[in-house]
């Protein structure tokens, strides 16, 4: 899938000392988990294999990340960085009201902290019946729906995308389901050995329909990657089955829980649950040694968007400017530290934590630190 590239050098033991799967929320390096991950050597890549630049990466992505260990700071050397959407397809609904959409037949809840890229800055308003837009986000079991993180415009895309959860699978006509869109695999390049029903896959669809049928170009492993044995790994995602506070998974991965602290108790565990689990694999299971609940932790500085550089441009009329590439908005009741608004000029180097603004494709600053 690299496209003829060759491959990346083997990881040293020490590069592949930890796995973390989260939500891009930070720039400054890369911020997943609360994590700093400095990406300047990692190689990048999309959920196709194809290599990518850094600058492909953005603010509500889901993301894989290889690293070294973390240090005291909080930051790690990231080795591996994969990212990919959800789904790619155009609009079918919008309910606004509901805060909802459906997409290539699924439906997408959108929540108060789902970014918007700049083509979309009044959020949902701005979404279209028949637009085409990309979604990342965590798919909830609970509901059958995916839990969007990030929605762009993929406005002259020349495929589809949708990772799901295959249902009605009927080999003699070569159809399957995933959610309500029925998918026909008769000219797919390539049929895995293990399609069954209940598999997650990752399918590439032609843009055109016919009868109703979304035609598979492409069936590949919608599964997460799997890190090897006694690699550190920090998962935050939903519970996508559960047995028991103990005997769980997340993300599709499998959880012992049996030797793990609860910090917020273990009464809130379901499928569906948001949740942030800490471990090392063993066995190919993650055997964690600390489970918390995301919903007590919603306003943790982690969680916060955080950016760290250098204002690009600043517009001080509409009081927003530009910080590695993100539009961050002064206007609201901002906490200064080692300087003041007055101080905002180009060339200002920064650290802004704040959170999604009613623009929603915009960083709302409730903090912003100067630094030297």
């Amino acid at each position: 899938g690299g496209g003829g590239c060759p491959p990346p050098p083997p990881a040293t033991a020490s590069q592949v000392a930890r796995y973390t799967e989260g939500t891009l929320n930070g720039f400054g390096s890369i911020i997943v988990n609360g994590v700093r991950f400095d990406e300047s050597m990692a190689t990048i890549s999309d959920d196709s294999g194809a290599l990518r630049s850094a600058s492909a990466l953005k603010l509500g992505m889901r993301l894989a990340v290889d690293s070294g260990a973390v240090d005291a700071s909080g930051a790690a050397r990231a080795s591996k960085v994969r990212f990919g959407s959800g789904i790619k397809g155009p609009v079918g609904a919008v309910n606004a009201g509901a805060s909802t959409l459906v997409v290539l037949g699924q439906t997408v809840d959108v929540t108060s902290s789902t970014i918007f890229d700049d083509s979309l800055a009044s959020g949902l308003a701005a979404v279209a019946v028949g637009a085409v837009v990309e979604v990342h986000g965590l798919p909830d079991t609970a509901t059958g729906r995916l839990v969007a993180t990030r929605i762009e415009s993929a406005a002259g895309t020349s495929s589809y995308k949708l990772i799901g959860t295959v249902a009605s699978l009927n080999t003699t006509a070569k159809t399957f389901g995933i959610g309500a869109a029925s998918i026909s695999y008769a000219g797919a390049a390539s049929v895995p050995s293990s399609l069954a029903n209940g598999l997650t896959l990752r399918v590439v669809l032609a843009t055109t329909a016919v009868g109703g049928v979304w035609q598979a170009t492409v069936l590949g492993d919608g599964s997460r990657s799997k890190p090897s044995d006694s690699t550190e790994m920090h998962l935050r995602g939903k519970i996508s089955a559960f047995t028991s506070a103990s005997v769980f998974n997340v993300n599709g991965a499998q959880v012992d829980a049996s030797g793990a602290s609860f910090p917020d108790g273990s009464a809130g565990l379901a499928v569906g649950t948001e949740v942030e689990v800490e471990g090392v694999v063993r066995n190919g299971v993650l055997v964690a040694s600390k489970v918390e609940i995301e919903n007590s932790h919603r306003g943790d500085d982690s969680r916060k968007l955080e950016l760290r550089g250098v204002i690009s441009s600043i517009d001080t009329s509409a009081k927003t400017f530009v910080l590695r590439g993100v539009t961050v908005s002064y206007a609201g009741i901002v906490g200064y530290s080692k300087g003041s608004a007055a101080n905002l000029v180009v060339g200002a180097k920064l650290r802004v934590t704040g959170g999604v603004g009613s623009t929603r494709s915009q960083l709302l600053a409730t903090a912003i630190r100067f630094e030297d």
